[in-house]
């Protein structure tokens, strides 16, 4: 393979190239060469050549197109992510593609998008990222972006439009540690004395006594439970889009279907919740949509997962309890657990994680001591052995 730089005429070209090298081969045998522009020092265009020149020589040579990196994206979200990723994700997916990707990088050829654009890209939307024009967008936010934008550009690799993916060589930044908030025992306690008056009581009680996900609450039936022998099963999530609206899927992980014990506190708000939805079919009558659901809406229809969030917010108050997302009440159930010394596994499976390393990464600093403690285990483990030995 041949090639040279060549600089090109005109006033004011001193750092513009042209770079002439021998492409493949014609279908008929013939020569093909092949010029190319570029902008920058000469040795910058001379190790521009030598790139190309290896890329051929080592078959990972990608022939320069016209898309740009937002036609590319467009193509991307409907080709393959539309069929490989859930409603929820996809519908994340484009929101990030239309409204943050292809505004800042869409117009870069893709041929001409390098590392440096992508990661000017993230240094600005960490400060003026958000749409509403006041400031930046987190450091999670931004690596999200990256993730995504780095799984689009992996498959242009993988269909041959690029010869490597330029996100692989961009440090995003690091995702900022969010506090993970719980509840006490105490305050636990409080709020579910203030939520007894509330319809919503049973979704509280299941909340800190289960640490189901807010979209397994959702979709729990009855059919899942047996409250004789006090345990449910989660088979099923539900899932809201703006284009498909409800949604039952499977759940989040493999592990995630799981059988949970329940304590008595729970399956009594349970039999009680029964029977009221019993009488809330007999009054509408006809017009009760019975979908078998457990926390279903006053006419048996799904229960938006939203809704569970949105009745917390008064009942901690009322409680005189700081604000907390729902999903916290999950924590609050797995810091409990932690706090009775429930071993990490019987934890991991009671919160659906797929692997026990989940929990400790995200629980473990709750776990105070236990270095220490398994270490006087140890040393009376050795230390029995050693009477022994000098008693026998």
């Amino acid at each position: 393979m041949k090639g040279h730089i060549r600089q090109r005429r005109g006033k004011n070209n001193k750092n513009k190239w042209h770079i002439i090298y021998d492409g493949e081969r014609k279908a008929d045998g013939g020569r093909n060469q092949v010029t190319v522009k570029f902008d920058g020092t000469k040795r910058d265009a001379e190790r521009e050549l030598a790139r190309l020149l290896h890329e051929l020589h080592t078959g990972q040579f990608v022939e320069p197109g016209r898309e740009t990196l937002g036609d590319f994206l467009t193509r991307w979200l409907r080709d393959c992510a539309a069929l490989n990723v859930q409603p929820k994700t996809y519908e994340r997916y484009a929101e990030i593609v239309h409204t943050h990707l292809i505004p800042q990088l869409g117009q870069l050829r893709m041929e001409k998008l390098r590392p440096a654009h992508i990661q000017k890209y993230y240094a600005e939307a960490l400060k003026t990222g958000r749409r509403d024009g006041k400031g930046g967008l987190s450091s999670s936010t931004v690596l999200y972006h990256h993730r995504v934008l780095r799984c689009a550009l992996q498959q242009a690799v993988t269909w041959r439009l690029l010869p490597r993916n330029p996100a692989d060589d961009v440090t995003p930044p690091r995702a900022s540690e969010r506090e993970m908030r719980a509840l006490s025992q105490e305050d636990a306690d409080k709020l579910l004395e203030v939520a007894k008056e509330s319809p919503h009581y049973t979704a509280i009680v299941l909340a800190v006594t289960t640490g189901l996900r807010r979209g397994e609450l959702a979709a729990l039936r009855w059919q899942d439970l047996d409250l004789t022998r006090r345990y449910l099963t989660v088979h099923q999530a539900v899932e809201v889009t703006k284009a498909g609206g409800f949604r039952f899927k499977e759940p989040k992980t493999a592990g995630s279907r799981r059988t949970i014990s329940l304590p008595a506190m729970a399956v009594e708000a349970l039999k009680q919740h029964r029977a009221e939805q019993a009488r809330q079919r007999l009054m509408f009558g006809p017009g009760y949509q019975d979908h078998g659901l457990v926390l279903a809406s006053s006419d048996g229809t799904p229960c938006n997962p939203m809704a569970l969030t949105k009745c917390l917010k008064p009942l901690l108050k009322k409680a005189g309890l700081p604000p907390l997302r729902l999903h916290e009440l999950r924590h609050t159930h797995a810091s409990q657990l932690i706090n009775l010394k429930i071993d990490p596994l019987t934890v991991s499976k009671r919160l659906g994680h797929s692997k026990v390393s989940t929990t400790m990464d995200v629980y473990g600093h709750l776990m105070p001591g236990a270095q220490e403690q398994a270490m006087e285990l140890l040393d009376a483990a050795y230390q029995a052995v050693r009477t022994n030995s000098r008693s026998g």
